[in-house]
């Protein structure tokens, strides 16, 4: 992708029938949403309107076309990774060579991360950029230091890795952490926020706490 590439102003989220990058506008944000690799990993990159200055989050796969949107864009200030597994910053290494852009991760999830972390990011810490304020949340069982990010907008906008998707939880490993999982979210996410909240996962389509709220005792009851 060069800066002359394009990127689609009909925001679906959904890139089944295309690879084209799509945007959609909030009134203090814009999200680019982009799927990668063989995993179709999504790839975000969220803009503050006011100051121009953006944060990307998964440096999943397919370095030559983030470092092309990231020299296009010229303002990303900060490379988030969600949590460890490789999937999620395979492209991180090569990226960073290529650009310089500091990074960040969960505290509890940077060491497995063959990539250098700059800051360590805890629940409730803010990452700010420009003049948006992203908060920090961290779900417990997909990995031991997954993290969401979410700001408030016209709506709440939170992206919540592969700890939350359309029809389920993200995958465990042993029942304790299906069980720390579940319970972060309906505590820290489905306790905390609105039905409007869009979630925006790790792969895959997005979705609302509204879609997702009614289901949560059928994933409990079912185990994944």
């Amino acid at each position: 992708m060069s800066a002359a590439a394009p990127i689609s102003d009909t925001y679906t989220g959904d890139f089944s029938d295309s690879e084209v990058p799509q945007r959609k506008s909030t009134p203090r944000a814009t999200i680019v949403k982009l799927s990668v690799g063989p995993m179709d990993n999504n790839v975000y990159v969220i803009t503050d309107k006011s100051t121009g200055k953006a944060l990307l989050i998964d440096a999943a796969n397919d370095a030559d076309t983030l470092i092309e949107l990231i020299r296009a864009h010229g303002n990303i200030e900060l490379i988030f990774t969600t949590h460890w597994h490789p999937d999620h910053w395979i492209a991180l290494e090569e990226v960073v060579k290529a650009t310089g852009l500091p990074t960040a991760a969960g505290r509890i999830d940077a060491e497995p991360i063959q990539v250098r972390t700059d800051r360590l990011i805890d629940e409730g810490d803010v990452i700010e950029i420009g003049d948006l304020r992203l908060e920090a949340i961290h779900l417990k069982g997909h990995t031991d230091g997954s993290i969401a990010l979410f700001f408030d907008d016209d709506v709440t906008h939170l992206f919540t890795g592969d700890s939350l998707f359309p029809g389920g939880v993200g995958k465990t490993q042993t029942p304790d952490d299906f069980d720390s999982l579940i319970d972060d979210v309906k505590t820290k996410l489905y306790d905390r926020f609105d039905d409007s909240t869009v979630v925006y996962p790790g792969h895959g389509l997005d979705t609302t706490i509204g879609a997702e709220r009614p289901h949560l005792e059928e994933w409990r009851e079912r185990r994944w």
